[in-house]
């Protein structure tokens, strides 16, 4: 592994779609493996990938994010593609695909990322107008505001949008 500890890779994950967030974790396991620091911003459509399954509540919650929680992907391996997803066929095949490359899914790539010590960040004001409680994401996720964000990207030598 190279040395890069004075470089830092910053992400901004808006998307909720496999074939991004997929994009967005290569990318971050490569950095880390490379020696950098790494953080994910997840906002809006980006919060789908933190969720944790096992944690998911209704309780609490108006009719709106009632709704929100029951029709977004309760994880990774269900978020659809960005493109050609034909309710879910494409996904299907994508899938496929990763398998007969024996590529890692997702979810493997996500647990990579944080067994690499990449910074899991969910947007603050993201998840109070989603909905999204703290306690129904992965453990160890920072919830943090935009200025504390843009402290971060501010010291990225790469920030990338996705």
């Amino acid at each position: 592994m190279e040395n890069n500890e004075n470089q830092h890779l910053n992400i901004l994950l808006f998307s909720g779609d496999y074939d991004k967030c997929l994009a967005a974790f290569i990318l971050a396991n490569g950095a880390r493996e490379k020696g950098m620091t790494v953080t994910i911003f997840c906002a809006f459509w980006g919060l789908l990938i933190l969720r944790d399954p096992e944690r998911l509540s209704l309780e609490d919650k108006g009719a709106y994010e009632k709704m929100f929680a029951s029709f977004t992907p309760a994880e990774a391996e269900k978020l659809p593609l960005s493109k050609m997803n034909m309710a879910g066929i494409g996904k299907s095949m994508l899938i496929n695909m990763m398998d007969q490359k024996d590529t890692p899914h997702l979810r493997d790539f996500l647990e990579g990322a944080r067994k690499k010590g990449v910074r899991f960040c969910a947007c603050k004001l993201s998840l109070e107008i989603m909905g999204f409680k703290t306690e129904e994401l992965l453990p160890d996720i920072e919830v943090i505001d935009v200025y504390a964000y843009l402290e971060d990207a501010a010291h990225a030598g790469i920030q990338l949008f996705i």
